[in-house]
Order: C-alpha cells, then structure tokens, then sequence
C-alpha cells in the first residue's frame, strides 16, 4: 500500500514522541491544598480521602519543606473550625487570631516568600448551617455576606496572604475585595476567583475535611452554577474579570475541562483547574483495588493542561511529582 503520510511515523520512537509532545506538565503547575485543624502537633487522617491529612499550625513545616523540595510554587489553606466556634453568621471568620491567620502568620514567619499562599474566602467553614453565606429564611443573604467577605479578605492579607481566593460565589463580590485592597494599599494582592464553582456532588470529601457536613443534603444550587451551563459560567468569568480578578478557578476540574477550554479560548487569561476532592477519592480507590493503573495520573493532569489550564490544584501534586517527574 502507497501512503505518502503516516501519522504513525511521529509516535514510532520514544524520542519523537517525547521531542513533539504539545503539552507538559511541570512541577510548578501544581499547587497543593491542605487542610488546617487547631491544636498543637496535630496531623488528623481524613477518612474519606486516603493519604490526606489535616495540620495544626505549628506541625506545618515537614509538608511545606517537601512541597519547596518538590518544585511546588504556591499553596492553598482550608480550616476545620471547631464546632464550638461556628455560629450562624460566621462570625470567626472575622477573628484576627482565628486559625487561617494564625496559620498563614506562621507559614510567612518560617517561610516569607519562598512558597505562595492562597486562602479560601467564605463563610462555610465558620456557619453552623454549612452555607457559604448568611443565612435569613433558607436564603442566602447576598449583600450582607459580601460586607463579611471583604472583612476577611482584609484579615488574611494582612496576616501576610498572598493571593485571596474568593470561593463562596456572591455577586459582586470580586469587585467590593478588589476596592478594598485598593483602598487599604494592598494594590498587589493578587485575586482569584472561583468565578465558575458548579454545585457539584464532588465535593463531599472535602467537607469532610473542614467540617462542613453537619447538616445533610445542603443544597447550594441557589449561588453555585448548574452543570448544565457553559454560557453562564463565561458570563461570571467575564464580569470577575471586569471587576478585578487576575486569576479563573474552575471547580471541578475534571468534570468541566469544556469550561477550562472556552475559558482559555475566549480570554486568554491564568486559570487554574480544580481537581477536587470527589475526584481524588474516587481514582485514589481505584488505584488502590487496581481498578486503574497509577498510569491515569499522567492521563488526568495532562487534559488539564491540554485543555488550558495554567495550574492545577490537587490533592495528587506530590505523589505525582514525586512519582512521574523526579524519576532521573
């Protein structure tokens, strides 16, 4: 048979399909979520998420020297409240000295600006009911808890956050953080917005993890984007954008590589993939009962990627750095 082209002649060596490889993965593309517990020397296993853990403040320091060691650039901070801390307003989300301050404090004491720190901004893990705002005859207040969130921003930025991650999906809320930090002198702090967060059963590992499951089946449908929608996800990508975010997170990740790639197509700017904790949990067990092959790490970082990610938060980015890129 006569064939001018063969596509096949490009994948034929290891080293052609090594040199014309279109995407990568690198170590500095991650960033690595961890979850805060109060208390001294603590490190609190997470059931629902095998190999994840929680750390007091003071007991950070082993996880965040692998993490430089490793080549990870920045990290994103999520506290477990204590229950008897949490109200109906989250009002400790408004402590100077609650756990994520005293955290991020600790952190730039031992690390100033060697690893990047994000921090979540929203009220769930501070309200009794779950909720990612106020809370007044089963609706969520949107003006009020956004009064709350500037407040908060302005805590952790200057407890020493270098970027704020607003994660609670109110309108108008990029732009009141953004004036603020303005109007404070904290013109640099970067934002980035979880501009599309879809109401997602993903994340109930997560939840876990800071303690927001008290109450059951909490239906945040009313703030956070149906799945079925792309053209609203790139209408509120659009507006955070105009209101001042320099970054896009898109959570989950996995689920929504369409909205990762419209995104990228459309504006152009950093957006950061979530691989969120339901994705981690189920391909965790299924490595572990050899459902999968390790092998589909690779698989799922790249379409990350491949879909226009400029970074990845994931619960993985050690073990895969550690398992596929410091291999020598």
């Amino acid at each position: 048979m006569l064939l001018l082209k063969r596509q096949r002649r490009l994948r034929s060596n290891k080293w052609s399909i090594n040199l014309f490889r279109e995407n990568n993965i690198s170590a500095s593309d991650f960033i690595l979520p961890i979850f805060l517990t109060d208390g001294k020397n603590q490190k609190q296993e997470i059931k629902s998420m095998p190999n994840v853990h929680r750390y007091s403040p003071d007991n950070l320091k082993q996880l965040i020297d692998n993490a430089i060691k490793n080549g990870i650039q920045a990290i994103i901070l999520f506290p477990q409240t204590p229950q008897d801390k949490k109200d109906a307003v989250g009002s400790e989300a408004l402590n100077e000295n609650n756990l994520i301050n005293k955290s991020i404090r600790e952190i730039k004491k031992g690390y100033n600006k060697e690893i990047g720190i994000i921090t979540d901004v929203a009220l769930d893990p501070y309200t009794t009911h779950g909720h990612d705002g106020i809370l007044k005859d089963n609706s969520v207040q949107n003006d009020e808890t956004v009064e709350k969130l500037v407040q908060q921003s302005l805590l952790q930025v200057t407890s020493g956050a270098d970027v704020i991650a607003p994660s609670d999906m109110m309108d108008g809320r990029i732009f009141s953080i953004r004036n603020a930090l303005e109007k404070n002198n904290f013109k640099n702090t970067l934002i980035l917005s979880y501009a599309a967060k879809y109401a997602s059963g993903f994340y109930g590992p997560f939840r876990d993890g800071v303690g927001s499951t008290q109450k059951e089946g909490i239906d945040k449908s009313s703030y956070q984007l149906d799945s079925a929608n792309s053209d609203d996800a790139l209408r509120q990508i659009e507006g955070d954008l105009k209101d001042g975010a320099d970054m896009i997170m898109i959570k989950p990740g996995l689920t929504y590589l369409d909205i990762i790639s419209q995104t990228k197509d459309k504006y152009n700017v950093p957006i950061v993939a979530y691989n969120v904790s339901g994705e981690y949990s189920m391909i965790k067990n299924g490595i572990k009962n050899k459902i999968f092959n390790e092998n589909i790490l690779k698989e799922i970082m790249i379409s990350f990627k491949r879909a226009g990610a400029s970074a990845i938060v994931s619960y993985f980015a050690i073990e895969y750095i550690e398992k596929f890129l410091n291999q020598k």
